[in-house]
């Protein structure tokens, strides 16, 4: 627990963590939260974890602290942090099992008033064409030569052979594909355990949500992104499946050994790292690279699959237009002021969120003069929220902000004592309309067991880090 860590207030939505030489630290841990949002943060080791990412070879600038922090793999959940392109480390647990798990946002030509009367018959057509679960064998099936081109081209590949629209590329960050993936150093266990998999969801957190927009704070930005009140959206959160979980396992195995090589010492063997110059450092970035391109891919035939779902519900006249789709976790090659010096340093983004500000050329041109869309979902049965990228991200967070509201209770916690029939009877109270592979996809899942999203939301606009655009609610879920 982190009671005992000395934290001091810079303002009401900012804390920093002061470097701690006798524990190895480089830099400073600076927290963005409220002062109840802290005290929850206190509950678990996540700071403890900000504090040991800070000791990491060749970081520059502060270990980053999102509201939505909680206790991961090495680093926190909801942690950022860059290191020097030339003389830094990459370290796996900066990015997470779940490469590129991320957030794609689907705008539709439909109204709830319209939706809500075939809601229920929507959500078991989408239960049926897009597989959920821990396993989950997708409808999509592609040999190994096809799938290696998958984990080059991502997104595109899916556009090019008939899942989806010219279009759907465009509106991904990075194209929906990053450059410098390499097939053959993703190991042959993750091909075959990913290959099965695209077009599907997965276990854990991850879901398709059937939301409308309830509320709109910035009507200029709504605008641009295509939303009005009472319109219905979808939400798809998932990642590269059983091929990225085993490409990091795959890499931390390895860099546990490559450390003594590199005469690296850390506090935690779980921030296994190694030199990004070294061989085993470009390796593992291209496999990353790889990973990621998988779960664009995904996230591209799951939305294929769902148009599908609602033209069967709702005849041709049903369009799904993709707004953006962006990756909460993932180390990325970005130039940045430091300092007042320009720099190339690798951004890990562990359950945070890229966030550029309006004018930054990496944002599609429709969005450009915004700033690039931020989706955040929230938890089952309350809400998530579209932000865009503001200015003091770039100033002061590499061009970050949150990925979500942030766990309180461990899965197992949030299961106990709980009955799953009684909270499905409860959501349907509420209007929601849920849909699982498993008991523990809605058990673990619950709203109690997050943070409130709303009060996450807050402490980032307030910090000037992304502003408010939309807040959606849910009707429909699909879960593992």
């Amino acid at each position: 627990m982190s009671e005992k860590i000395p934290i001091e207030a810079i303002d009401e939505v900012r804390f920093r963590i002061p470097r701690d030489e006798r524990r190895g630290m480089r830099t400073d841990v600076v927290v963005y939260a409220s002062r109840e949002i802290l005290e929850q943060i206190r509950k678990d080791l996540s700071l403890e974890q900000a504090m040991n990412v800070a000791t990491l070879p060749g970081i520059v600038g502060p270990s980053l602290a999102m509201p939505d922090i909680h206790q991961g793999y090495g680093f926190p959940i909801g942690g950022v942090a860059a290191t020097d392109w030339e003389h830094g480390v990459v370290s796996p647990g900066g990015v997470g099992f779940d490469i590129n798990c991320g957030v794609r946002l689907v705008r539709t030509n439909l109204t709830r008033t319209e939706v809500e009367p075939r809601l229920r018959e929507l959500v078991n057509q989408t239960f049926r064409d897009i597989p959920c679960g821990t396993g989950g064998a997708g409808h999509l099936q592609i040999t190994e030569k096809q799938l290696d081109e998958v984990l080059v081209k991502g997104a595109r590949w899916m556009v090019e052979n008939g899942y989806g629209e010219p279009a759907d590329a465009e509106f991904a960050e990075e194209g929906g594909r990053l450059d410098g993936a390499d097939p053959d150093k993703v190991s042959h266990r993750a091909k075959e355990r990913g290959r099965p998999q695209l077009g599907t969801i997965g276990s854990g957190n991850h879901f398709l949500e059937i939301q409308y927009v309830e509320q709109i704070h910035d009507e200029a930005a709504a605008r641009a992104l295509g939303l009005e009140l009472g319109q219905v959206v979808v939400l798809i959160h998932c990642g590269s499946r059983g091929l990225g979980h085993q490409v990091c396992t795959d890499y931390l195995a390895q860099m546990g050994a490559a450390m003594k090589k590199y005469n690296i010492s850390l506090p935690d063997r779980q921030l296994a790292c190694v030199p990004i110059q070294s061989p085993e450092g470009q390796a593992y970035l291209a496999a990353m690279r790889a990973s990621a391109n998988f779960a664009w891919a995904n996230r591209q035939a799951i939305l294929h699959f769902l148009r599908g779902s609602f033209e069967k519900v709702f005849g041709k006249s049903a369009r799904l237009t993709l707004i953006y789709d962006v990756c909460h976790n993932i180390a990325k090659r970005e130039r940045h002021t430091v300092n007042g010096e320009k720099r190339d340093v690798l951004v890990h983004r562990k359950g945070a969120t890229r966030a550029f500000p309006p004018g930054h050329r990496e944002i599609p041109a429709a969005y450009r003069q915004i700033g690039q869309p931020v989706l955040i979902p929230g938890s089952m049965g309350t809400a998530s929220w579209i932000l865009v990228g503001a200015e003091g991200a770039m100033k002061e967070t590499f061009g970050s902000v949150c990925h979500g509201a942030g766990r309180l209770l461990s899965r197992t916690a949030a299961k106990k004592g709980r009955d799953a029939r009684q909270v499905l009877k409860t959501l349907e109270e509420a209007g929601i309309v849920a849909k699982s592979e498993t008991r523990d996809g809605i058990l673990e899942e619950i709203p109690e067991a997050y943070k409130n999203v709303d009060e996450v939301i807050e402490v980032v606009h307030r910090a000037g880090l992304a502003r408010k655009v939309a807040r959606l609610r849910p009707i429909g879920v699909i879960k593992g």
